[in-house]
């Protein structure tokens, strides 16, 4: 029997998201999107709804590069994705990242 085929179980996480407006490549080799995020543990491809714990407001971003590098950070969302959560003012929010 092969663990491949078995649903994936969603799993959710809260912490700090902060964003970045970079361009260019990946590590994934794609390029940087308008809802796409880094994440340490994710597989490429993985889309997950980043959820802003102050406002309420989400998104659906797909992983694609790795990080954060920052200490208590769980997410860095693109700069596209920032300004849909609300978030690009304050430039870090309390999230809650859901995989589906």
């Amino acid at each position: 029997m092969s663990f491949l085929s078995l649903p994936a179980q969603a799993q959710s996480w809260s912490g700090k998201a902060s964003y970045y407006s970079g361009r260019g490549h990946t590590a994934s080799g794609g390029r940087v999107g308008s809802l796409t995020a880094a994440h340490r543990s994710l597989p490429f491809g993985t889309k997950v709804r980043v959820t802003n714990l102050s406002n309420g407001r989400s998104a659906v971003v797909t992983i694609n590069d790795r990080g954060p590098f920052v200490r208590g950070r769980i997410i860095d969302v693109s700069k596209g994705a920032a300004g849909v959560l609300g978030m690009r003012h304050a430039g870090v929010a309390r999230v809650r990242v859901s995989t589906l």
